[in-house]
């Protein structure tokens, strides 16, 4: 049974950094693309970030290029995704999850962690 754990988040003004991790368990992730998404209030669940297997190959989307990075320990099967000069259209509950795509809805994955909060104040 797959198991996520989101954590790191918290309340943070703007322009500040935060990093959060998931740490993935009953399955290994070193072969699964991995992705960050987050669910602003009111809105939709939305992809933020992809990394491919061996972790060069890395997409964010354009409201966050330059600001967040992703990056995995496969060793560790923990994901992270780095988040720099935040701003408050960045408030969202964040979660992630495996061989995230397009055409999946929430209810096609196998399963979803807590999520974790993060909250950006102007």
């Amino acid at each position: 049974q797959v198991r996520l754990e989101e954590s790191g988040g918290g309340l943070v003004q703007t322009g500040q950094s935060l990093t959060l991790s998931c740490a993935v368990s009953g399955r290994n992730i070193d072969t699964y693309v991995m992705g960050w998404f987050r669910q602003p209030p009111g809105r939709q669940r939305e992809i933020v970030a992809l990394i491919k297997w061996g972790g060069q190959d890395t997409h964010v989307v354009d409201s966050v290029k330059g600001r967040f990075t992703i990056s995995r320990d496969d060793p560790n099967n923990t994901v992270y995704l780095q988040m720099n000069n935040l701003k408050p259209e960045d408030t969202a509950v964040y979660y992630c999850n495996i061989d995230p795509t397009p055409e999946k809805r929430i209810e096609d994955y196998d399963a979803w962690g807590q999520g974790t909060q993060v909250t950006v104040s102007a």
